[in-house]
């Protein structure tokens, strides 16, 4: 492949930020944008220069032009559209979470591999050049015994659920949830990091007729305990810190960006950052770039694998913690909890 012809499909705020960054990237360029609503669609493609705007993706799919789709809708609608884009024989980057079980991702996976097709969750972390800083420093504090983590954002759309409103984001009929959003990234750091627990648990703060607001994940490995907490009903301190019998690491602003990384054991404390541009996203489309044109099909399985085992501990935890959406088994519709 000489040049990524990006198909978007979605035209919410975190469309802005990649394409923001595909306009700064060689090798990538916006060819066409799809959104159900042509007014927001056309003024997608015009801020982007993109010539074309469909609002249904069968059109966007018979369009030569797009090899590859990326994917920014509803978490919900993530496997069907993917699946769709696949078996069209385009590429797709598709946004975190990626599906919401892991019987899908294991189908994508194979249907892209069958094909020969690129695919890939578009997730910043494993892209950032201090996420290799991290992995690079973490034998220097010694056996592993403990990480703690915290990424809490209160949300302008928990206002709406506050006025008894049921937004998409909270809501599990389209696969919602804080667990699902923002405490993904401590659960993908962990797994990116040690691979995939051998037992995950979840303790959600539930809010009546929607899914989890805020919540605490415990993911017990052979040798150390992950205890990560996320909200989108309150704000706080956000850090992802391992500490080991030899020292700590210490990520600044903690999973979702790496913002820097701080060393310390008995004898010494660095800290370090090689990610001058302070938005994430352009270290993710700049390598993401990079491996598609490269035909680096090594480092996308790789990504792919803990995007799988990512989507496993999360499936495992979000049923055992009784947060069902549309297909699993039991889901008979919104959760219903009591308040405090």
């Amino acid at each position: 492949m000489e040049e990524i012809r990006l198909g978007a499909l979605g035209s919410g705020t975190i469309v802005h930020s990649i394409l923001d960054n595909v306009a700064r990237t060689d090798g990538i360029r916006l060819e066409a944008v799809c959104s159900r609503s042509a007014e927001r669609g056309a003024a997608l493609a015009a801020q982007y220069g993109a010539e074309k705007a469909y609002t249904d993706l069968d059109a966007l799919l018979s369009d030569e032009a797009v090899n590859t789709v990326y994917i920014a809708t509803p978490n919900l609608l993530h496997y069907e559209q993917a699946r769709r884009a696949l078996l069209a024989g385009r590429h797709v980057i598709c946004e975190k979470p990626f599906v919401t079980r892991l019987s899908q991702a294991k189908e994508l996976a194979a249907l892209a591999a069958e094909r020969r097709l690129f695919l890939v969750e578009a997730a910043p972390t494993m892209f950032l050049p201090n996420f290799r800083i991290l992995r690079r420093e973490l034998p220097r504090i010694g056996r592993v015994r403990l990480v703690l983590s915290n990424y809490s954002q209160y949300s302008s759309r928990y206002d709406a659920v506050l006025k008894g409103e049921r937004p998409n984001i909270f809501n599990p009929e389209y696969a919602g949830g804080c667990l699902m959003d923002i405490n993904f990234y401590n659960v993908l750091l962990n797994v990116a990091l040690f691979g995939r627990p051998e037992e995950a648990v979840y303790y959600p703060n539930l809010y009546p007729g929607l899914a989890d607001t805020s919540g605490v994940m415990l993911m017990r490995y052979r040798g150390h305990v992950s205890q990560n907490a996320g909200a989108k009903d309150t704000w706080g301190v956000n850090f992802f810190q391992i500490e080991g019998e030899g020292g700590y690491l210490y990520v600044e602003d903690g999973s979702n960006g790496i913002k820097k990384v701080r060393t310390v054991t008995r004898t010494s404390d660095e800290v370090f950052n090689s990610q001058p541009d302070p938005d994430r996203w352009f270290y993710e489309i700049q390598e993401l770039t990079r491996m598609m044109l490269a035909d680096d099909r090594d480092a996308l399985a790789s990504h792919l694998n803990v995007t799988l085992d990512t989507v496993a501990v999360i499936e495992e935890a979000r049923k055992g913690a009784g947060l069902l959406f549309p297909g699993d088994e039991g889901f008979r519709g919104a959760c219903s909890p009591e308040l405090p």
